[in-house]
């Protein structure tokens, strides 16, 4: 880094940090570099074009998140649309069980869900013949 032509310390720190954006936002965007001299003749105009290259640097990052944020969004409302799918199809199902169900068995199943209900202690007895268990 040549900082002999740079008399303060701000245009010393202007210039790496310069080098320090350009850098970082080539890295980020695989290595397009751009580059930006500074003089000590147009300290004025240098900044400003340092300050117009870094917002520059700056909207070609925030075009590049936003270009992957909505490929993601994309992504995820088609998995929101299979999921409200296989909600839908698990619903049908379940309805079509409970209406081919017995009341016993929904009752039997019913007690098995409940978790705060203590269930019974005593072994369960077995159907009358021509009963079904579920």
């Amino acid at each position: 880094m040549n900082t002999e032509m740079y008399q303060t310390p701000m245009e010393v720190a202007v210039y790496q940090l310069h080098n320090f954006s350009i850098s970082f936002f080539s890295s980020l965007l695989g290595g397009d570099v751009v580059s930006v001299k500074l003089d000590n003749s147009a300290s004025g105009a240098s900044v400003v074009a340092l300050d117009n290259k870094i917002e520059q640097a700056m909207d070609l990052v925030k075009n590049h998140l936003m270009y992957a944020v909505r490929e993601e969004v994309e992504i995820l409302k088609e998995q929101i649309r299979e999921l409200v799918e296989k909600n839908s199809q698990l619903e049908r199902e379940n309805t079509l069980l409970k209406t081919l169900a017995s009341p016993e068995q929904l009752e039997k199943f019913q007690s098995r869900l409940s978790p705060e209900e203590p269930a019974p202690e005593s072994p369960e007895t077995p159907e009358a013949p021509g009963g079904s268990a579920v």
